[in-house]
């Protein structure tokens, strides 16, 4: 690659920056700031000739194909040659190759560091209102992804042992740490679906650093783990997890706080295997735990019991309540993911080798971030918080602004920020409905008209099948 260029570097960063409205001076408009951009590609050692599929342009492209409602290749680079048209450049070929190869010379490290920086940058900037207890609290939670079928894919994310061979597909796990006050994702884990530490909680392992003394990290009753909770205590970090089934419980001992409220000790046991016990070597022997017995009451329905383990101690500051409340919060991260996963079309990845595989993951995280980012500016403008403004209406409005934010350049700033105004206003209204306790029926009210048989054989056994006249 050539040198860089950075009078074009900073057009093209500007560029970037105003479509997902980070311009103007206003609050959250440096969540992704021409310097992390800038560090992102030195850090990289990114270099770049003149052309039409420069790093910015790829990452532009790449980004509105995520966004868009058909994610093909040839869809992405015909809205590349539309801009193009717009801005009375030379149009660039139809032809897809270019853009492809342009994504395979960008390394797999500068998305995932573009899509980390703009995550922690919305954290960091996130109001005092959104904090509990002014405390940052980030949920945990694992997914599965599927990509295409292919001999690469198939050889680092092979597909789970229970699918016959030649009828599954290849399928990574990612993990994925949540801010509560935003919904930004902060960082992110991939590894095959299953082998030796490709479990959420060897995840969690990679994601430590992550975290910092005070903040508090709510998880399932999965990371209800002595070594992986010990070693967030050991780092300054609070936890609430429910409590596992697992492990036996008693409010006979420990040191009672209220009734169903106590400090217990949980000694440190052997691991399973040499790699596990490496990795409790250097922990403290006991964990000191706060085990809490909540009883959830519904008019009309039995009453549940909900047992959290916290290492937030204090009864007073804490009351068992708040931390169940908290704990009902974990929720979101549930949602977070199916925003991920359905609304930005990331169940089904479409590139065809692991490393762009990767890369395809890490722009959709960093598409999110910036909707997010969206999202975080018209709540601070309505007063309102982040999670109650709809996600997909979000995206909806960005998809509907797109081709009017691509052609601001020339427009005067002050008709900029109107536009800007207006599209946030149209953002605020879309708010998310707060219906606690609801509960539906799992019924529906008239059968599918549309139904499909499931292949039980190969492929080409079925071709065959049909051929020979056996089946339909």
């Amino acid at each position: 690659m050539g040198s860089l260029n950075h009078s074009r570097c900073r057009e093209q960063i500007s560029f970037l920056r105003r479509q997902f409205l980070q311009d103007g001076g206003l609050p959250f408009t440096d969540v992704l700031s021409e310097q992390s951009i800038l560090d992102a590609l030195s850090q990289n050692g990114i270099r770049w000739k003149e052309r039409v599929y420069s790093p910015l342009v790829t990452l532009w492209v790449f980004l509105g194909q995520i966004l868009s409602t058909d994610q093909s290749c040839a869809s992405a680079v015909a809205r590349l040659i539309a801009h193009r048209i717009s801005c009375n450049q030379s149009p660039c070929s139809s032809e897809t190759s270019a853009y492809c190869q342009a994504r395979k010379r960008l390394p797999e490290k500068f998305f995932s560091d573009v899509a980390r920086r703009t995550g922690r940058a919305l954290d960091e900037i996130a109001k005092a209102e959104w904090l509990w207890h002014g405390r940052r609290v980030y949920l945990y939670d694992g997914t599965t992804v599927k990509m295409p079928d292919t001999a690469d894919n198939q050889s680092e994310y092979p597909q789970p042992s229970y699918q016959r061979p030649g009828l599954g597909r290849p399928m990574a796990r990612v993990c994925t740490v949540f801010s509560l006050s935003c919904g930004a994702v902060v960082d992110m884990a991939i590894c095959a679906y299953s082998g030796k530490g490709q479990s959420e909680l060897g995840l969690l392992r990679r994601l430590m650093d992550i975290f910092r003394p005070g903040d508090i990290m709510v998880a399932d009753r999965l990371m209800c783990s002595w070594a992986e909770l010990t070693a967030l205590q050991t780092r300054g970090v609070d936890f609430i997890v429910r409590h596992a089934t697992t492990r036996k419980l008693d409010f006979r001992r420990g040191q009672r706080l209220g009734k169903d409220d106590q400090i217990v000790n949980w000694p440190k046991r052997r691991g399973r295997t040499k790699a596990s016990n490496a990795y409790r070597k250097n922990l403290p022997d006991n964990l000191k735990v706060r085990v809490c017995r909540i009883q959830i009451a519904r008019p009309g329905f039995r009453s549940k019991v909900l047992v959290v383990a916290t290492t937030l101690f204090d009864p007073i500051e804490y009351p068992k309540e708040e931390l169940a409340s908290l704990y009902r919060k974990r929720w979101n991260v549930e949602l977070d993911i199916r925003s991920l996963k359905t609304t930005l079309q990331m169940d089904m990845l479409r590139c065809k080798t692991p490393d762009l595989v990767r890369k395809e993951i890490w722009t959709h995280v960093l598409a999110y971030n910036l909707i997010r980012t969206i999202m975080a500016r018209a709540a601070h403008e309505a007063d309102i918080e982040p999670r109650t403004i709809s996600f997909k209406m979000t995206l909806q409005t960005l998809n509907a602004f797109q081709p009017v934010l691509a052609n601001l350049r020339r427009c005067p700033s002050d008709f900029r920020h109107q536009l800007y105004d207006q599209m946030i206003a149209a953002i605020s209204v879309h708010r998310v409905g707060d219906r606690p306790d609801r509960f539906e029926p799992r019924k529906i009210k008239q059968p599918t008209r549309k139904h499909h048989d499931f292949l039980h054989v190969h492929r080409h056994e079925a071709k065959r099948q049909i051929l020979a006249g056996l089946t339909e």
